[in-house]
Formats: structure tokens, sequence, C-alpha cells
């Protein structure tokens, strides 16, 4: 079974363990007006049809060593979005599979999406330094696909889904890094900006307000133990900490998403601003987590907009 419907299973049960015990259906136009708006589910969007026609490229000799590459129709030189999945950092809720949907959508609007893979803290190796290694190595690995699929590295833009936010924002950020640092990436490829879907990119601000399971349980995993060499692990790993990323990014996220709340993008966005990032905040009405990584939303045309503005002539 796909981890993608892992995902969704895990996520309904996190989200009903956050709901009142007893729960009443709105029997009228005015009670279903108060309960907000009906967000999609993970079910939801299993239920579409999935989309086939990417390239599925090895390109590391590791397990997670892979992406899967969309092209859209027509010649290139293609732009090109590094995509980086979601699931709360853990292969068991999901893998890369699950922005299929969205890479599809985004290769119709004219985009190359490298999709990339990674260990998850809950696999031998993940966490720090596996995790945040194997993104780095894989967004650069997009170099040795250019000339064979015609890719513009010269357009090269990020976007990330919730823990893949972190991520995508983190390896646009990685050559902030002090030199000698293990996670120093020695060429890193250069984005034009990034799109942070939902995403949790301040690891400090994000651990108290989403779900438990989702960060506070895997949180040593993922940033490392501190020690007297290592006093200070976010400074490493958490996007926030290493300000100013150099690249503009934007935030966008559901104003009813309970995953990644909308008050994380103001606040970093906040940050990197004083750090004299150029940082955007979207907030999309009547939208959650799901409909984030959903082609045909307001949320995915919002983020298909903020990629082209990236590569657009000024």
């Amino acid at each position: 079974m796909r981890s993608h419907r892992i995902f969704a299973g895990m996520l309904a049960v996190l989200l009903g363990a956050c709901a009142p015990a007893e729960v009443t259906p709105p029997t009228t136009q005015a009670q279903e007006e108060a309960a907000g708006p009906q967000l999609m589910t993970w079910d939801d969007l299993n239920a579409l049809p999935r989309p086939s026609g990417a390239e599925t490229i090895q390109w590391g000799p590791g397990a997670t060593d892979i992406a899967d590459l969309w092209l859209p129709s027509g010649p290139g030189p293609h732009p090109v979005a590094i995509m980086v999945h979601g699931g709360c950092w853990q292969k068991s809720i999901a893998d890369r599979t699950l922005m299929d949907w969205m890479a599809s959508g985004l290769a119709q609007e004219g985009w190359a999406v490298w999709n990339i893979e990674y260990r998850g803290v809950d696999e031998a190796g993940g966490g720090y330094p596996g995790t945040f290694l194997d993104v780095s190595a894989a967004a650069d690995a997009l170099r040795g696909q250019a000339d064979l699929y015609d890719l513009d590295l010269s357009r090269v833009t990020g976007i990330g889904h919730s823990a893949g936010g972190h991520l995508v924002l983190w390896l646009a950020a990685r050559g902030q890094l002090p030199e000698g640092n293990l996670l120093k990436p020695t060429d890193p490829i250069a984005f034009r900006g990034v799109v942070v879907s939902g995403g949790l990119a301040d690891l400090e601000a994000s651990r108290p307000v989403t779900l438990p399971s989702c960060l506070d349980a895997v949180y040593d995993q993922l940033t490392g133990p501190a020690t007297s060499e290592r006093p200070d692990p976010l400074a490493e790993v958490s996007p926030a900490r290493l300000l100013p990323v150099g690249v503009p990014f934007v935030s966008v996220h559901g104003d009813s998403d309970r995953i990644a709340p909308p008050v994380l993008a103001e606040q970093l966005a906040e940050k990197a601003r004083a750090a004299g990032d150029d940082a955007g905040v979207i907030i999309v009405p009547e939208t959650g987590h799901v409909e984030l990584v959903t082609p045909g939303t307001e949320a995915f045309r919002q983020q298909a907009a903020a990629l082209k503005a990236f590569v657009e002539p000024d």
C-alpha cells in the first residue's frame, strides 16, 4: 500500500484526536455557516485520478537517491521547480508520491518538476544529519539532468509542503552555514525563489502549535543532539535561524489549516524581513492543509502564480 494512503489514515486519526468527544452534524444553514468551511481531506485527494507520466530517475546509489521528473509539453529550456514532500518528516506517513497531483498540475503550467525523495526520521540514517544531507544532494543532482531534459538552471525555484516547506527553505538557506559545518554544501544549486506551502519552516515556532505527533515526537531526531561542539542544533537545521535566506520566498497558508496555522507564516515573514529578506505571505480563505497540494483550488493557483513571478523578467 502506498504511504500516501497511510498518511491519510494517520492524519484522520490525529485530527480526530483533536476533535470534541461528541460532534452533532449541523442541521441548518446557519449552523453550517457557523461550523466553517468544508475542508478537503486526504481521502478527497486520493479519490482524484492519480496523474501519471513522470520519469523516475535513480540519480545515486542509495534507496532514497531517487526523484520523479515531471516535464511540461513543448520544447525547452524549461524552468524548474524543486519539490519537497511533507509527512511530518516520517516516511511511514508520506513519500514523494503524495505530491503527484501538485507536480502534474505544475507541469501543465509549464514547469519541469523535480520531486525529490529523502530518508525520514523513522528510517535508518534519517533525521540529523541524514535527512538534510539527502535533500541537499537530491536538489544538487538536478544538474545531472539539465542537458538530457533541456532544463533551464537559471530559472530554478523551490516548493515544499508542510515538513517539506521546512526542508525546501532550508535548501535555499543552507549556503549561510559556516565553513566546516557538516551540512555546508560545496556548490549549492541557486534558487530564484521559494514557495513555503503550509510549511513548518521555523522549527522552534512550529513545535508548540502543530500536532505533537508531527513535530514534537520527532524533534530530537530531526534536529540532532546538542553537544559541546554543537550547542545550538537549531542554528544548523531551522531556516528561521539561517536568515537572511538571500532569495525571495513566500509562505502560502490556508486560513483554516490545523497542521500549519497561518500565524507561522506571519511570524516567519516578520523575522525574515527584519533580517533583510524579501518575504511574502499569502493566506487563502476557506482553505486547510490538503487544498494546498490540490490542482484546481485557489491555493494551487496562488502558489503557481508565485512561482511564475520568481522567474519572470523584471
